[in-house]
């Protein structure tokens, strides 16, 4: 997964503090923790990732998505996919011996 900072200033949250800055992923993908408690969402929006996802396993189809949230467009699902590919990729499970 490609991961680059933005080069803005720290956020500051409720109390003052400065916070890490917002994290772009995939040039689509913003994690931000002054954005829906630093979820994975759509740049620019409130749409989170998992979001998205849930409605695709669902059966949404694209056009339903895009229906539904003017602000998405059909690269922004494919990122979404991507992103959670790329998740899925990097996770560790770990076995128990039986």
């Amino acid at each position: 997964m490609r991961e680059r900072r933005r080069a803005s200033p720290a956020v500051e949250n409720s109390k003052g503090r400065d916070i890490m800055p917002p994290i772009i992923t995939e040039h689509r993908i913003e994690i931000n923790p002054a954005v829906m408690l630093g979820k994975p969402v759509i740049c620019g929006t409130r749409i989170p990732v998992e979001l998205v996802l849930r409605k695709l396993a669902e059966g949404a189809t694209e056009a339903d998505l895009l229906d539904a949230y003017p602000r998405l467009t059909a690269a922004d699902i494919r990122a979404v996919l991507a992103y959670a590919a790329d998740s899925l990729a990097h996770e560790i499970i770990l076995l128990q011996a039986a």
